[in-house]
């Protein structure tokens, strides 16, 4: 009996041993072949332009070749979906966004868990800028936030429910007693288009978005930016803390998400070749002229940041009742 039992015991142990190695080696060997970055938005937005950076300086630092797949829909969760279900060999990452935090919270239903995608690293961050066009009497936030309690308040532009548009909307309302409406349109260019033509009084868009229409044309106002710091590529701007709206800090962000399951060493491989590509001269100077601020960083890094937004974004979402109906 007690023969059988120390063979059973030795038989679950070998078991598992075999389930390990194959992992482990695999880990050692990654990678071995072109990786797929999927990113779950059209091409030539903020998130599509840091994911190709990324993808270019890592697969410079990896050896291997890493291409991008264009795969937009239902506010990046199509994207998501995709790389929640692929195989966690290391192939196959998610270019992710805020939408990876908040579309649990406000979406009726999701094809895939939050826990089905891990993080892995943070890629860099376009600032968002709240403008109104250029004939608006607003110099600044605060007068702008002013305005909009009076009467039946301001439409504000966003590129639809859960945006980071919405979210500014929405940390200035309830923080802030500002009256804002937010209109959702398909985009950020939709809802730019919809500034400038008069059909809402503001917005909040990606710094790489309204820099061009701030400095080229000159049809926007820029009042705040609404991240931590000024904007390397247009420094003249306050942010929305210096102004005294300390709680509004949002920004586009993207980083990297794997399938569940990823073994460790193939994450902090990707993190570390992230964050070497960042840190190159030749892309930072890149970015930052466009408006995007490179951030790479570790890991574990870009676990804090998630779980923290994660906390932020759902008190809004619940004061604001920013779920679908």
């Amino acid at each position: 009996m007690k023969l059988n039992r120390r063979f059973a015991m030795a038989s679950a142990a070998a078991a598992a041993l075999a389930c390990v190695l194959p992992l482990s080696a695999q880990a050692q060997a990654w990678p071995a072949k072109t990786i797929r970055f999927v990113v779950p938005f059209a091409p030539g937005g903020a998130n599509d332009l840091m994911a190709r950076a990324a993808a270019e300086g890592a697969a410079k630092v990896l050896g291997q070749p890493v291409i991008i797949d264009n795969r937009p829909g239902a506010g990046g969760s199509l994207g998501a979906d995709l790389v929640a279900r692929s195989a966690p060999d290391g192939y196959t990452f998610l270019i992710s966004a805020a939408g990876v935090i908040s579309n649990s919270m406000i979406k009726k239903s999701l094809p895939f868990k939050d826990e089905d995608l891990v993080p892995a690293v943070m890629i860099g961050l376009a600032p968002s800028v709240v403008v109104v066009p250029k004939s608006a009497p607003y110099n600044n936030l605060r007068d702008f936030v002013e305005a909009s309690k009076k009467g039946v308040g301001f439409n504000f532009a966003t590129a639809g429910t859960g945006s980071t548009p919405h979210f500014v909307a929405e940390m200035l309302n309830v923080k802030y007693g500002a009256k804002l409406q937010p209109v959702p349109y398909k985009s950020g260019s939709e809802s730019t288009t919809a500034v400038l033509g008069g059909q809402v009084e503001g917005t909040s868009e990606a710094s790489i978005i309204a820099l061009p229409h701030i400095r080229g044309d000159g049809k926007f106002k820029a009042l705040a930016t609404t991240w931590t710091q000024r904007i390397s590529a247009y420094p003249e701007l306050s942010t929305a803390v210096e102004q005294g709206f300390a709680d509004l800090q949002i920004a586009h962000w993207a980083g990297l998400h794997a399938p569940r399951g990823t073994p460790d060493d193939i994450l902090d491989k990707l993190a570390a070749a992230v964050d070497k590509a960042m840190r190159e001269p030749a892309t930072v100077a890149k970015l930052k002229g466009l408006g995007i601020e490179p951030i790479g960083g570790t890991r574990q890094e870009f676990v804090k940041f998630t779980d923290a937004e994660r906390k932020r974004l759902g008190e809004i979402v619940k004061a604001a009742q920013m779920q679908e109906k």
